[in-house]
């Protein structure tokens, strides 16, 4: 259970913002590779004095408050949704990217085709062609540790998995601003509750600390609810 006092604004309040930049370059590597980005956002309401109008141009003071929305920025989150059918050999592209991708690469893909391996399809059900790959998924230090970064990525999943086979991650500690983890155990134990809340949407390890999840799969759709569910309870 989430607890609302924990936290520094109220979590019903986040919301995600999707968005793929389209640079229109017309090259193999841009039908292959699409990068989106997801910030994490907190719905925050302020009370400014209220100003009543009394005259053209003149104004009198209100007792009654007014309300200022503003949306911070409290988390990112990076995928990519690589084509396997189009522009050039997924394989090269996910290389070319960064070593990430190519080490996510190198255990689903095969470098002649571009294509999953056999022994990969043979695990995916066919509801699509592409391969979705969660990359990056950070919050700031004050919204961690509460199982947000599983609620918030479910979301960006479903949204996002349209036309993909396959969703892969591989869990693991990607802001390095934390000079608290400096001891192997504590390490180990960051990195395990990360894991951890994969698994709770549905990952499970293949190899080589790649994870994959099958967007067809059932408990993701379950465990959607249940986390909305989670977030629905602290409203009001």
């Amino acid at each position: 259970m989430i607890d609302p006092s924990s936290l520094p604004g109220d979590p019903s309040e986040l919301h995600l913002r999707i968005s793929y930049d389209d640079e229109l370059w017309d090259t193999p590597q841009a039908d292959t590779l699409e990068r989106w980005n997801v910030a994490v956002l907190h719905r925050r309401r302020t009370h400014t004095a209220g100003r009543e109008p009394v005259a053209p141009g003149a104004y009198a003071a209100s007792d009654a408050p007014l309300h200022t929305v503003e949306d911070a920025h409290v988390g990112s989150m990076t995928f990519y949704r690589v084509h396997l059918d189009r522009g050039r050999n997924a394989y090269w592209a996910m290389e070319e990217e960064s070593e990430d991708l190519y080490e996510t690469a190198q255990v689903l893909l095969d470098p002649a085709t571009g294509s999953f391996t056999d022994e990969v399809s043979e695990r995916l059900e066919y509801v699509g062609s592409a391969l979705l790959v969660m990359d990056r998924v950070t919050l700031d230090p004050l919204w961690r540790g509460h199982g947000l970064a599983a609620v918030l990525a479910c979301e960006a999943i479903t949204r996002l998995m349209a036309g993909c086979r396959a969703i892969s991650c591989s869990p693991g500690v990607t802001d390095f601003s934390n000079h608290q983890l400096t001891d192997r155990s504590e390490w180990d134990r960051v990195n395990t509750k990360i894991t951890q809340g994969w698994e709770r949407i549905g990952f499970r390890m293949y190899r080589d600390n790649v994870y994959l999840l099958s967007p067809s799969s059932q408990y993701l759709e379950d465990q959607r609810g249940v986390l909305r569910r989670r977030l629905a309870e602290l409203e009001g």
